[in-house]
């Protein structure tokens, strides 16, 4: 497990040469514990306005509709 420094950020990136999902579990934890309450917040409304925009570009965001009986 080695843990490289990203181009973007100080952000560790996983490198293991086969799949551990122990280890990847891991390591998403010790990151996710290192981040500060307000860290976490900004990264699920980063997270959620992504998911948004994605739904938008394929049309599948849609206000649902009430449909009357007839």
């Amino acid at each position: 497990m080695t843990p490289l420094p990203s181009a973007e950020s100080d952000v560790p990136i996983l490198k293991l040469d086969h799949d551990d999902e122990e280890q990847e579990l891991e390591f998403e934890l010790r990151f996710l514990l290192s981040l500060t309450v307000e860290q976490r917040y900004r990264m699920m409304e980063e997270a959620s306005r992504s998911l948004i925009a994605q739904l938008d570009r394929h049309g599948q965001r849609k206000p649902f509709e009430i449909i009357k009986r007839t």
